[in-house]
């Protein structure tokens, strides 16, 4: 299996792990606020990496700490928002805007760096975006919180462009690490203020634990190495999958009831990821920096933005 074929199939494994994740998150973040449920998360997984392996902090490069930090504060933003939008409207609704970062990562990624947005990722991107309001949207109102939703996306999807662009040449467990810190930062910053609430059962603390090294350390340390093989706008494509394996474990634990409309949704989403990876003649293999040529699949080099 070449490079970019394994960071796929590793990339659909993370989104089945996030799936889960977020089945175990639910009852957890109602006995537990939601930034305090993320703040330890995001330290107990930082003190994993730097425990499993101490000399992670010989990597920290000022180029390293700059660009992770950067990011991780991107991505603890993109959960504060994600947070606020939770708060302000539904979870349905919130989940359809966030998911939206499928669309975002490849104009965000054609804003910034130039990078050509192919043929097949424009149409993956708008089925996987069908997709996503079939599963997601149950009703159609207009709602304050929509809008952090949309800033949720908007950060998410710079987050993947950014890992994109800067992951490649780095090391993917110290780069994976420097984030974990930043987020864990950001994510006090909003547990502090009201005092900080431990998790208040066993519960709690498995489902702790269990995003912690499944979800955040397995999730960002494998989406962190596939972004230096793959090109962002196909990796955002790829991790919308997650709302899929919410769906089917949601069904499979009694949490949801399995519906025609999650179906197809489910299918939608599927067939974006098959029309994106499935090898077209002429494609080579891809590597971060590269985009698709004029609506094709022929890689060529695409020359950045100063930045």
């Amino acid at each position: 299996m070449t490079r970019s074929g394994l960071a796929v199939w590793s990339l659909v494994a993370v989104t089945a792990t996030w799936g889960a994740a977020f089945v175990i998150m639910k009852p957890a973040i109602e006995q537990q606020p939601f930034f305090d449920f993320l703040a330890i998360r995001f330290t107990i997984a930082a003190l994993i990496m730097l425990a499993v392996k101490p000399t992670v902090a010989m990597m920290l490069t000022g180029r390293m700490l700059a660009i992770g930090a950067s990011l991780g504060v991107v991505l603890g933003l993109a959960y504060v928002t994600q947070t606020i939008a939770l708060q302000l409207t539904t979870a349905a609704i919130t989940g359809f805007l966030t998911g939206t970062y499928v669309v975002l990562t490849p104009v965000i990624g054609w804003l910034f760096f130039r990078h050509r947005i192919g043929g097949k990722v424009a149409i993956g991107a708008v089925l996987a975006l069908i997709g996503l309001g079939l599963i997601s949207i149950t009703g159609v109102s207009v709602e304050p919180g929509q809008i952090w939703g949309v800033a949720c996306a908007v950060l998410f999807a710079a987050h993947i462009v950014g890992l994109g662009r800067y992951s490649p040449g780095l090391n993917s467990y110290a780069l994976t690490f420097v984030q974990l810190c930043a987020v864990a930062v950001v994510c006090w910053v909003g547990a502090l203020p009201d005092g900080y609430q431990a998790p208040p059962t066993a519960d709690v603390w498995i489902a702790v634990l269990f995003t912690a090294v499944f979800a955040t350390i397995f999730g960002f340390f494998v989406q962190t190495w596939a972004q230096a093989q793959m090109e962002a706008s196909r990796v955002a494509i790829i991790l919308t999958l997650e709302v899929v394996f919410t769906a089917l474990i949601s069904v499979g634990v009694g949490q949801e009831v399995l519906s025609l409309k999650t179906v197809l949704g489910g299918l939608f989403m599927i067939a974006a990821m098959v029309i994106v990876e499935f090898p077209t003649r002429g494609r080579r293999g891809h590597i971060a920096g590269t985009a698709p040529a004029d609506g094709d699949d022929e890689l060529v080099p695409v020359e950045p933005l100063p930045h």
